[in-house]
């Protein structure tokens, strides 16, 4: 069986040498394929990069920020996590606007109330399993000017199919260096808390990207990545008493068998 990471490798491989140079708002150019899809089986372990190491707990706190649905990055701060103070500004040097959970939690309604996505999709699931509409969308058009940025994990989707849950995310820009690795741990831990809540086996995430791309400031070390072997995947478990999607902690995730290669740095390019 092909180790799943390979998915993610073969991307970065294929943007090296079909992508297209293209200019973009920042410094660096990116070579992009326009249109790309990964998918990793759950029963293959938990897909958090070997090639090279991922900082599990850094990720982990990022996704439940996103879930808390607040713009403020005080949380981030408290957990060592700065690289958005890129996209602050003087006028709030505080808060990113309508972004991600916001848009998740806080979703407004024409009339001005507001609408749950995120429990609205997990209450779905529960309660009508085999419909074709769970989707919690990031991409608000009528709000982008209140985000400081607008969205990258732009919509995902749930399915149930014969008691198997699966998630797929749309990314509408994907930083296939720096941004894919957490993106692809993050929904996949997503899938497995909605999992863990409607008491269903985490099965799948798939991952669908417009403009997938490579910056050039970091094709040098990705091509250093492709050269190392991938290692066993890790498992993740959800272990303590969790009523809810608000619930969980830090200590509710267990992550057994981690090994990966050295890491390997790169620039966030701001945008």
């Amino acid at each position: 069986m092909t180790h799943p990471e390979y998915e993610y490798l073969k991307l970065m491989l294929e943007i090296l040498k079909e992508g297209k140079s293209k200019p973009t708002r920042g410094v660096h150019g990116i070579k992009s394929i326009f249109g790309a899809q990964v998918r990793f089986d759950m029963r293959q372990g938990f897909p958090l990069l070997t090639t090279k190491k991922m900082p599990f707990k850094i990720l982990l706190h990022e996704l439940l920020w996103f879930i808390s649905g607040t713009s403020n990055v005080d949380y981030l701060h408290e957990h060592k996590i700065h690289y958005w103070d890129g996209f602050l500004n003087d006028d709030n040097p505080h808060d990113l606007g309508r972004v991600y959970g916001v848009q998740w939690r806080h979703w407004r309604r024409p009339d001005g109330t507001e609408f749950d996505q995120l429990q609205w999709a997990i209450d779905e699931i529960k309660n009508n399993p085999h419909s074709k509409a769970i989707i919690v969308s990031a991409w608000n058009a009528g709000e982008l000017k209140e985000m400081r940025l607008p969205p990258c994990h732009t919509m995902f989707q749930f399915d149930v199919t014969k008691g198997k849950l699966r998630l797929h995310l749309y990314q509408r820009s994907w930083d296939v260096f720096l941004g894919a690795p957490f993106n692809i741990a993050q929904y996949a831990m997503l899938l497995h808390m909605v999992a863990y809540l409607t008491n269903l086996e985490p099965r799948e995430l798939i991952i669908s990207a417009g403009n997938a791309h490579l910056y050039t400031n970091h094709i040098e070390a990705a091509k250093e990545q492709l050269q190392r072997k991938p290692l066993p995947l890790p498992r993740l478990k959800i272990v303590g008493e969790v009523a809810s999607i608000d619930d969980f902690k830090e200590e509710n995730f267990v992550l057994e068998g981690y090994q990966s290669h050295p890491k390997l740095k790169a620039d966030l390019v701001i945008v």
